[in-house]
């Protein structure tokens, strides 16, 4: 099983400076809680762009299940990362028999443009009120958020992708909180061939 969480030291906020404080105090409190190896796939209902709910449980009946999580339809990197897992993850995912799907706290009419967008093949599931971000302690406070999500909340979540087999354990988590772009689509097939 694989874990990474990247950790990049942040500079000291300025003694002024109460909300930076804040800000840091609570994502370094995270960081022991945040989702890891071993951990459980949460049974959760997402609500697909165009097909509606989907059940998590149900899904990894019928195979693996890898989860993007992304911010929102209009955030540059996370449109640059779906685009690049179309290319170049989802085809390897569909011959080992595994399911994609990108979650964001988004509303779902909103992600079907990114959906249609970018032509994705797979699924790009809305979880509103954060209770599969908030299971796996990826989500922060962004104020203002609610009005991008189109949502009564104003949590994002961390970039991370996270692979669960099919009986919900996880395998494989790989959290970005500084920032840096998701994973590397080779690192995600090859954490799913590992699970046969």
């Amino acid at each position: 099983m694989t874990s990474a969480v990247r950790k990049t030291a942040l500079p000291a906020p300025r003694r002024g400076d109460a909300d930076a404080l804040r800000r840091q105090f609570e994502r370094d409190a995270i960081w022991h809680r945040i989702v890891k190896p071993g951990d459980r796939l949460p049974s959760e209902v997402l609500l697909e762009a165009d097909l509606g709910p989907i059940h998590l449980d149900r899904l990894r009946m019928t195979g693996p299940i890898v989860l993007v999580f992304v911010r929102h339809a209009s955030s540059e990197p996370c449109n640059v990362t779906l685009a690049r897992y179309q290319r170049d993850l989802a085809p390897g995912l569909d011959d080992l028999g595994a399911h994609l799907v990108a979650v964001s706290p988004q509303v779902p009419h909103r992600l079907a443009e990114v959906k249609r967008r970018h032509d994705l093949s797979y699924f790009v599931a809305a979880d509103v009120r954060h209770t599969l971000i908030d299971a796996f302690n990826l989500g922060f406070a962004e104020p203002g958020a609610e009005a991008v999500l189109g949502a009564r909340y104003a949590v994002l979540p961390f970039p991370a992708v996270v692979v669960a087999d099919r009986a919900g354990v996880v395998h494989f988590a790989d959290v970005r909180p500084d920032g840096e772009p998701h994973t590397k689509p080779s690192r995600v097939l090859a954490a799913v061939r590992a699970l046969s």
